[in-house]
């Protein structure tokens, strides 16, 4: 069974005169690193938090359809129970940060789940060195810059190690090379952990080279859904306008110039060059 399952989920926000969401159907299965991108307003977000309850227990609106995360109802459980299945870091950290120090942030959630001292210490100091937040633990999140705020959300989820990790574009705060070295710890506990993610994230050059399976979202449908390797080279993908990886527009445009450099669609810069490579010693 998959850990993240929709039926035809449907939602309108209150006032709202169409739905953000539109029979959306999709399966994520245990494990899995997916990608979920799409033009901004497509209603990505909006599916983030129908994944831990926020839709529709704390967003009123009207839902339809079904929609099951870790063989849970989301209808049927409140947000304080789905919470320990699902952790979301949210786009913007401030809305997650509220504590005096940016250790207390990252405690708190294993406080509300009563998580022996002994052992919390343990995960947040974990949590801090894994995002490098941990020599300063001790200030308070309101005096951080906006990019060491995110990594302070990131850990304040990954302290919980939840079955599930939902990041809505978590390194919008970031350069590059720090977005980067955060997609490399998600993608070491996706693997490591077992732990499944579902990242929100438009810079795909960076994000496309860890993902098992992408999603493909335009005004609240879903369009595409399926291997990032064979999704990302469709022409359906390049006129939705989504940020197609360098290396895979690359590959496309030299096998239309009839050079062939094997099967596999590159996802990265680096699976671009070990194709060239192999092309160059072919005789």
């Amino acid at each position: 069974m998959p850990i993240i399952e929709t039926r035809n989920l449907t939602y309108t926000y209150p006032g709202a005169t169409k739905p953000s969401i539109s029979g959306a159907s999709i399966k994520i299965e245990q494990g899995e690193f997916t990608l979920i991108t799409g033009p901004s307003g497509c209603g990505k977000t909006t599916l983030c938090r129908c994944f831990n309850g926020l839709i529709p227990h704390f967003y009123q609106g009207e839902m339809t359809g079904d929609i099951t995360v870790a063989d849970k109802k989301i209808t049927e459980h409140p947000i304080y129970e789905l919470a320990k299945h699902v952790g979301l870091v949210f786009q913007n950290p401030e809305n997650q940060l509220f504590a005096l120090s940016v250790e207390k942030d990252v405690a708190f959630g294993l406080e509300n789940l009563g998580v022996p001292r002994g052992e919390m210490r343990e995960k947040v100091d974990w949590a801090l060195k894994l995002t490098g937040m941990y020599d300063l633990r001790e200030r308070p999140p309101h005096e951080l810059s906006g990019g060491q705020q995110q990594r302070v959300a990131i850990a304040s989820v990954l302290a919980m190690q939840p079955k599930i990790i939902v990041l809505d574009e978590p390194t919008s705060f970031l350069d590059p090379l720090s977005a980067k070295k955060i997609f490399e710890v998600i993608h070491e506990l996706n693997r490591n952990l077992d732990i499944t993610v579902v990242l929100v994230e438009h810079r795909l050059d960076l994000t496309a080279k860890y993902t098992d399976h992408i999603i493909i979202m335009q005004d609240g449908k879903i369009m595409l859904d399926g291997d990032p390797h064979q999704v990302l080279q469709s022409e359906e993908a390049r006129l939705v306008g989504v940020g197609i990886p360098k290396a895979t527009r690359l590959y496309q445009m030299l096998k239309h110039e009839g050079i062939r450099l094997g099967d596999t669609v590159p996802l990265s810069s680096e699976d671009m060059a070990k194709l060239l490579k192999e092309a160059l010693r072919t005789p």
